[in-house]
């Protein structure tokens, strides 16, 4: 959440600031709300105050036996009033959150303009890309089902069978090792998360038609990143507790409302997906080095799988609504010719830290931590990067050594 002090003191500083995201800030209307805020509370507080007056003078004439009747009715008007004007100073608090809540990130000032991922700046390319007619981890292998998958739960998921489902285990399980070298605490949480949660990390209240609501406040979770930042809501933190560095594997759920006809073949965007996530809450002096340790850890993963990639800056037109600055990570798809998104590591500040009211005791002073997430990875992306770029082009598929141990063989036979 934008922090209200910095916005009353400075509406066009942060106007221009969303502008990068292509997001138009309503002053105006922002002024407003918090004008009419300002005033009833300055209303409610003149009762409160009248009515404490009254209240002092109507318990000493009751100790003294003496006649309360005129007062009581005049303690009465000013609690009926008093009853009115927080009902409407509710509403306005109400009106201004809501408001606030609907602010994207300001992003640092190293994000440069842009309107889309064609916009983003490529910072370096790993590996040797191969390219090759157009055929898909589908066509390599029969182990992955999404007709069955259709008949259980319908488009955009997949049921894995046999080797496949092995491999997608191992890199589980590959992955959650890595993390936990480069000192992550692994976490197992809920694959739910109340609405409380979620706005916490900037899904809701915006982002409500992108996720698979279970009941009146419960959805599934869209990744990791809400429970595990929300292990630290409405808490106060100390120094000595950082940083916190965090890991789960969870299955990922996302309604994918507006990608109708975008990747409707194969893994590349499910309805349900798993990934690892690795986050961190740390210092707000430490959130910049903290970002570059999160991308290394993230990228580690494809150095030992040796498998070709590409890292990305994200412009603001497609940096995320929570994001302060993201870094992609793409792996190459030989089928599709191009690179694809397999990781977002990105620096919140102190954004989600407001929301979720996560607090730190910095020698007495309590200021809001920064919070930082990537995925590492997400694992129906890799597994197709390896089928697709460890495909002899016969009828093998050869496992990355750092994998063989998992599976206890070195290569998968096509089927």
């Amino acid at each position: 959440m934008i922090d209200i002090n910095f916005l009353r003191a400075d509406p066009e500083k942060v106007k221009n600031s969303l502008k990068i995201k292509n997001y138009d800030l309503n002053v105006e209307l922002f002024k407003k709300i918090d004008s009419v805020r300002k005033e009833q509370q300055i209303e409610v507080e003149d009762l409160q105050s009248q009515k404490n007056k009254l209240s002092k003078e109507f318990g000493d004439l009751k100790k003294n036996n003496l006649d309360t009747s005129k007062l009581s009715v005049e303690l009465d008007e000013i609690k009926k009033k008093l009853e009115e004007k927080e009902n409407l100073l509710n509403k306005s608090l109400t009106d201004l959150k809501d408001f606030l809540l609907d602010i994207p990130n300001t992003p640092y000032q190293e994000v440069e303009p842009g309107n889309s991922e064609e916009d983003n700046k490529v910072i370096k390319t790993v590996g040797e890309i191969i390219k090759r007619d157009s055929i898909d981890h589908l066509e390599i292998t029969s182990d992955i089902d999404t007709e069955s998958a259709v008949k259980l739960a319908g488009t955009r998921f997949s049921v894995l069978k046999d080797d496949v489902a092995k491999l997608h285990r191992a890199l589980i399980s590959f992955m959650l090792d890595i993390a936990e070298k480069n000192g992550y605490k692994e976490r197992y949480v809920p694959y739910i998360a109340n609405s409380q949660s979620l706005t916490g990390t900037g899904q809701l209240p915006k982002f409500e038609d992108d996720l698979f609501k279970v009941s009146e406040d419960l959805y599934l979770i869209p990744t990791a990143e809400v429970p595990l930042t929300n292990l630290y809501a409405d808490s106060i933190l100390e120094l000595h507790d950082l940083p916190i560095k965090v890991t789960s594997h969870t299955p990922c759920f996302r309604s994918e409302a507006g990608s109708y006809g975008k990747d409707t073949r194969g893994l590349i965007r499910q309805h349900q997906f798993e990934k690892v996530e690795i986050v961190q809450v740390v210092h707000p002096d430490e959130s910049n080095t903290a970002l570059e340790d999160l991308l290394e850890n993230a990228e580690e993963i494809l150095q030992l799988l040796d498998l070709p990639y590409q890292v990305v800056q994200l412009c603001g037109g497609d940096l995320g609504f929570s994001s302060a600055k993201t870094y992609d990570i793409e792996v190459w798809i030989p089928s599709q010719n191009k690179y694809r998104e397999i990781s977002s590591c990105s620096n919140f500040s102190d954004f989600q830290s407001r929301r979720s009211k996560i607090r730190l005791n910095d020698n007495g002073e309590k200021i809001f931590p920064h919070t930082l997430n990537g995925s590492a990875l997400a694992v129906g992306r890799t597994m197709i990067a390896i089928i697709e770029n460890c495909y002899d082009g016969k009828n093998s598929i050869f496992i990355p050594k750092c994998l063989q141990k998992y599976l206890n063989k070195e290569v998968i036979a096509c089927k």
